[in-house]
């Protein structure tokens, strides 16, 4: 199983959540799909490196319909010099009208590795088809402190850490479980597919998969990747 079968990204509408590799995930899937548009829901960093062409615009589906440049990022505003933001939820649900697959980044971790969600996140469009919750294996066994982990207090309020506490891997499967953590407001219809990234040795692939062991017991889920997506190779494993 590829990385877009894995992700279930060949169609639809895929959107990314979580740290530890959400802009390298949307990359990789963009590189993997004959088509795609690329888009974002919240701020994105600046992605040109990535994509063929980034229409600034705010008329996307017609910037989709008419283009031959693919994959095409779409975006309504380049906000500084090293980010744009995201278009509304509405405009992402219309994107998912057109036959072509649409990757979406819907919330932020300021290149943190671990995070769980505020109130206000993560802006998920009603159309969204998967939603991938993303943490790092690095994580595991390091302090819950602000230098890995966005929204610390939130992660502490899921787990039952104290900030300065080690993160076992039952509190990352416990976040990307939660309803409150990777499956916060994910659409009745959409698949969750957790992905646990960073997983660049054996003894971080054993690690990760006993996050993913603790992941099926806490939440009804398809499967849980694991991989090192900045690999030729990305998939190390699915649980």
């Amino acid at each position: 199983m590829d990385v877009v079968e894995a992700l279930e990204a060949r169609r639809g509408t895929t959107c990314v959540v979580g740290a530890g590799g959400k802009k390298t995930a949307m990359a990789t899937l963009a590189a993997a799909l004959e088509r795609a548009v690329v888009t974002a829901t919240v701020r994105i960093p600046i992605f040109d490196d990535w994509v063929e062409r980034v229409a600034v615009t705010d008329d996307p589906i017609t910037a989709v319909a008419e283009t031959a440049d693919w994959p095409l990022g779409v975006v309504p505003e380049r906000e500084r010099e090293d980010r744009y933001l995201g278009h509304d939820r509405a405009t992402v649900d219309a994107l998912a009208g057109l036959d072509v697959p649409v990757l979406v980044k819907a919330d932020g971790a300021r290149m943190r590795r671990f995070k769980a969600p505020n109130d206000r996140e993560p802006q998920l469009p009603s159309s969204a088809d998967t939603v991938v919750p993303i943490g790092s294996a690095h994580v595991v066994g390091e302090p819950l402190t602000e230098e890995r982990v966005h929204r610390v207090e939130r992660v502490a309020e899921l787990t039952g850490l104290e900030p300065g506490d080690e993160i076992r891997p039952a509190d990352v499967a416990t976040v990307l479980a939660s309803d409150r953590g990777g499956r916060k407001d994910v659409p009745e219809s959409a698949t969750v597919i957790p992905l646990l990234n960073m997983v660049d040795d054996e003894a971080l692939a054993a690690t990760a998969r006993r996050v993913a062991d603790e992941i099926h017991e806490r939440a009804d889920v398809p499967r849980v990747v694991l991989a090192e997506l900045r690999a030729d190779r990305p998939i190390v494993d699915i649980v």
